[in-house]
C-alpha cells in the first residue's frame, strides 16, 4: 500500500468510525468547540461549535484542513511550512491560553484554548476553546469534558490500535491473535472469540489465550444461535445469560440457558452448547458485501452491565475488520485447500509405495483413511458388511461393536461419482441421531468405495457431537482419498488377473532347454520384480536333425502380459523357422516382417540366433540388436566378443540382417545375457558393465560348470545389494563333442 493511502486510511478510521462511535454523544452536549488533531497539523475531528465559531476558508470542511488555519499564530500564515506544536498559539499540555485572533466576520475575538495530548494511535491532541467573555462561568464544565475525554482515549487507542495495526495483514494467525487481545484489551474484556461464515454455518476460528483449555463451541449452524439475533438486529448485542433457576440445577444437566437482550429486554431460550463461557457479553456481526461474514464475541465470566457506547465501539471496530477479516478468510481456505492438497497427495503416494508390499490393499487403505481422519481431527470407523443379517457393524469408539443403521443405498442417493460416494453426516440425519444416542462421535461423514475384492468397502469419519460439520473442502479431501483407494483395489485386481494370465503363458513357454548329444547347456532367469512371473526375456535351445541345435536369447520390450505373450510369439515363431532350415539371418527378418503385423503397440525385441553345427564346428549367428555373446576359448582362457551386429527386431521394415560365423573347439563356452546384466547398478549407480561381464565370465568359467549361473548371479547381487533394476537372462553352452 502507498504512503499516502495507508494516511488517508488513518484519517477516515478516526473520523468514520472509532471516535464518531466513542465521542458523539459527548461532542453533541458540549457547549464548546472541540477540534482532533494529529501531529501533522491535520484536523481528524471538529464538533458543531468549532464550525460555527472558528474559521475553516472555504468550502465548509474543517476535516483534512490545517489546523493553523483555525488557530492563525501572530504573524503571517505559510501553509507550507512544516508543521510544529510550538508555533501554535496556546500550548499543548493542557494549560489554559487566551488566544486572540479574527471571527468568521472578520472581526477580532478572543478565545480561551485548553489543548493536550491524548495516547491514541500515533500523535493526537485535542483542542476545545469558547469565547474568553464566557470562560468564568464555563470552566469547570469544560474542564468535566477535557476530563471524560481523556477517560475515553482508552477505548479510542484500543480502537485504533486494532485498525492499524491489522492494515494489510497477510499473516492469518497473526491477525486473529492481534484482533483477539486488542479487543480483550480494550474492552477491559475475559476473552474475545471470533467466527467466521461458511456455507453450513459460523466456524469457530479464534479464541482469547485466557480461554485456552476451555470449551468453546467449534460451530454455529445457521438461525440456531445467537448470530441469528445478531445478523437479525444488524448491529452488536448487548447479551446477559441469566443463572439456571435452583429446579432445574436438582434436575442434572442444564441443555438450555435463557438470555435476555439487553436492548429489547427479550428473553430467549438458546441451546447452552452454542454459548461461549460468558455471562454477559457482545455478539458483533461482521458485514462484507450485504452479508455477516463473521461473528464476534467478546464477554466477561461474571455479568456487568454492558453500555451503549462499548456496542457502538464495536460495531465500528467490526466495519473496519470487515475487509481484513474477508482476506484472512480467503487466504485462511486457500491455506486449507492446499494442505489438504498436498496431505492426499501424500497418502496417495504412500498407497502406491506399499503396493508391492506384503500387505494388501485393504490394510493399506485402511491406514491412508485413519491418517485422513486425523489430518481432519477426526476418527475413523470402519463398517463392515453381515451379509447374514443384512445390517453394516462398526467398531465404534465407545460403544463398541454394534449394528449401525446405515441403507448404503438410500445414503448415496445422488452422492455417487467415479464409482465411490462421499456423503455428509449432520444433525438431522438417522445416523447422526442413533450415533449421538450411543455417545458417540456423529458429525463427519460416510464414505463408501463401493464393493472390491468381494467385500463392500466403506467407512465413516467422525468428530465429536456439537463440532464442525466437514466443509466442501475437507469433503472432496476424502472422495479424492477414496477415489484412490478404489484406484488402488482395481489395480490389483487388473495384476492379479495379469498374474493368472502370466501363470498360463509360462506354462507354454517354460525356458526349458532340451537336451542335445554333445553339448551340455544351462539357463538361468532372475526377474527385477519378485511378483513377476514371466517377462520379456526369454531363451531356449532346440535340438535339429544332423547333429545341429538351435539357441536363441531375446529380450522382448516391455513388462507384464504384453511383453510375456509377444515373448511366446517370437519364440513359436524361431522354433518353426529353425527347423525349416533358414539361416539365422534370414530367420530373424522373417521375425521382424511377423512382428510388426502381430503387435499392435509399439513392441521391438533383441535377439541372439545361433545355429550350431556339431560336425562341422562352427557357430552361425545374427545378433539383432543384442548385447555381444562371449566365447570363452578352452585352450587358452581368451574371451571372444560374437560381435557382428544387426538391428533390432519388430521396429521397421527392410531392417538389414546380417550372419556372423564362429569356429569351436571342445571344451569352449559359449555364455549369452541379456541387457539386464550389464545395465546392473551398485547402489552408488555405478553400471557393472562390460568390464565387469568379462571379468566374471573369466573368473566363474574357470570354475564347474554346472554352478557357473548360479555363481554369476550371486556375483551380481552382491554387486547391486540384491537390487536388479531389469530382469536378468543368462545362458552357457559348453560344446563338449564336435567333428
Amino acid at each position: 500500500m502507498a504512503k499516502n493511502a495507508l494516511s488517508k486510511r488513518r484519517v477516515e478510521g478516526v473520523g468514520e468510525g472509532s471516535l464518531a462511535a466513542t465521542f458523539a454523544r459527548l461532542l453533541q452536549l458540549s457547549s464548546e468547540a472541540v477540534v482532533a488533531f494529529d501531529g501533522a497539523g491535520r484536523v481528524l475531528l471538529a464538533n458543531d461549535q468549532a464550525s460555527s465559531l472558528l474559521p475553516h476558508g472555504e468550502g465548509g470542511g474543517m476535516v483534512g484542513a490545517d489546523v493553523r488555519a483555525l488557530f492563525p499564530p501572530a504573524g503571517r500564515f505559510d501553509p507550507e511550512a512544516p508543521f510544529s506544536t510550538g508555533a501554535l498559539p496556546f500550548p499543548v499540555d493542557g494549560t489554559p491560553a487566551v488566544v486572540a485572533m479574527a471571527s468568521l466576520t472578520g472581526t477580532p475575538m478572543r478565545l480561551r484554548v485548553r489543548c493536550d495530548r491524548v495516547q491514541a494511535a500515533g500523535e493526537t491532541y485535542v483542542a476545545v476553546a469558547l469565547p474568553a467573555e464566557s470562560a468564568s462561568l464555563e470552566e469547570r464544565q469544560g474542564e468535566r469534558d477535557l476530563d471524560d475525554l481523556r477517560r475515553a482515549n482508552k477505548r479510542l487507542a484500543g480502537a485504533l490500535r486494532i485498525v492499524l495495526d491489522t492494515l494489510d495483514s497477510s499473516d492469518v494467525e497473526t491477525l486473529f491473535s492481534r484482533v483477539l487481545e486488542e479487543i480483550t484489551q480494550t474492552m477491559d474484556a475475559d476473552a474475545t472469540i471470533v467466527y467466521l461464515a461458511e456455507s453450513d454455518g459460523f466456524h469457530l476460528r479464534g479464541i482469547s489465550k485466557s480461554l485456552e483449555g476451555t470449551h468453546v463451541p467449534h460451530f454455529m449452524a445457521y438461525g440456531e444461535s445467537v448470530e441469528a439475533l445478531a445478523t437479525r438486529a444488524g448491529h452488536a448485542l448487548r447479551l446477559r445469560v441469566k443463572p439456571p433457576q435452583s429446579q432445574a440445577l436438582r434436575q442434572g444437566k442444564i441443555r438450555v440457558s435463557e438470555v435476555v437482550n439487553e436492548e429489547t429486554r427479550e428473553i430467549l431460550r438458546i441451546s447452552r452448547s452454542l454459548l461461549p463461557p460468558f455471562a454477559s457479553f457482545f455478539a458483533v456481526p461482521v458485514w462484507f458485501g450485504g452479508h455477516v461474514i463473521s461473528i464476534i464475541e467478546v464477554g466477561w465470566s461474571r455479568p456487568r452491565p454492558l453500555g451503549v457506547d462499548d456496542a457502538r465501539l464495536l460495531d465500528s471496530v467490526a466495519h473496519y475488520l470487515s475487509v481484513q477479516l474477508m482476506g484472512a478468510f480467503s487466504t485462511m481456505r486457500q491455506q486449507r485447500a492446499e494442505r489438504l492438497a498436498q496431505r492426499g497427495s501424500e497418502l496417495r503416494e504412500e498407497l502406491l509405495d506399499a503396493s508391492g508390499g506384503d500387505d494388501g490393499p485393504a490394510s493399506r487403505s485402511a491406514r491412508a483413511f485413519v491418517q485422513a481422519a486425523e489430518e481432519l481431527d477426526a476418527v475413523y470407523v470402519r463398517l463392515e458388511e453381515n451379509v447374514h443379517q443384512g445390517v453394516l457393524v462398526a467398531e465404534l469408539p465407545v460403544a463398541g461393536m454394534c449394528a449401525v443403521p446405515i441403507d448404503l443405498d438410500a445414503a448415496e442417493d445422488g452422492h455417487v461419482e467415479d464409482g465411490v460416494a462421499v456423503v455428509p453426516v449432520l444433525s438431522g440425519t438417522d445416523v447422526f441421531a442413533a450415533l449421538r444416542d450411543l455417545g458417540e462421535p456423529c458429525v463427519g461423514a460416510l464414505v463408501d468405495v463401493g464393493r472390491l475384492a468381494g467385500e463392500r468397502r466403506c467407512c465413516l469419519v467422525l468428530r465429536p457431537d456439537g463440532a464442525e460439520p466437514l466443509d466442501a473442502g475437507e469433503l472432496a479431501f476424502l472422495a479424492t482419498l477414496a477415489r484412490d483407494v478404489r484406484d488402488i483395489f482395481l489395480g490389483e485386481e487388473r495384476r492379479e488377473k495379469d498374474k493368472r494370465i502370466s501363470q498360463a503363458l509360462q506354462t507354454g513357454m517354460r525356458n526349458v532347454l532340451q537336451r542335445v548329444d554333445g553339448l551340455t547347456a544351462r539357463g538361468i532367469y532372475s526377474s527385477a520384480t519378485e511378483s513377476a512371473f514371466v517377462g520379456g526375456d526369454f531363451y531356449d535351445l532346440i535340438r535339429l536333425p544332423g547333429r545341429r541345435a538351435c539357441v536363441i536369447m531375446g529380450d522382448v520390450s516391455g513388462k507384464g502380459v504384453e511383453a510375456a505373450s509377444v515373448s511366446a510369439a517370437v519364440k513359436t515363431a524361431l522354433g518353426a523357422y529353425s527347423w525349416e532350415g533358414l539361416a539365422p539371418a534370414r530367420m530373424v527378418r522373417s521375425l521382424n516382417e511377423f512382428l510388426l503385423g502381430f503387435s499392435r503397440i509399439e513392441t521391438f525385441a533383441t535377439l541372439f540366433v545361433g545355429i550350431v553345427d556339431l560336425a562341422a564346428a562352427t557357430l552361425t549367428y545374427c545378433s539383432a540388436g543384442h548385447p555381444p555373446s562371449v566365447l570363452v576359448r578352452a585352450s587358452t582362457r581368451q574371451i571372444d566378443l560374437l560381435d557382428v551386429q544387426s538391428g533390432v527386431v519388430g521396429a521397421f521394415h527392410d531392417m538389414e540382417y546380417r550372419d556372423g560365423v564362429a569356429a569351436l573347439s571342445e571344451g569352449d563356452i559359449l555364455f549369452l545375457y541379456t541387457d539386464g546384466t550389464t545395465e546392473a547398478r551398485s547402489p552408488s549407480g555405478a553400471f557393472f558393465g562390460d568390464d565387469g561381464l568379462r571379468d566374471m565370465v573369466s573368473v566363474e568359467t574357470a570354475g564347474d560348470f554346472d554352478g557357473l549361473l548360479d555363481r554369476c548371479l550371486a556375483c551380481l547381487d552382491d554387486f547391486t545389494g540384491r537390487n536388479l533394476n531389469d530382469d536378468v537372462s543368462m545362458v552357457a553352452v559348453r560344446f563338449d563333442e564336435l567333428g
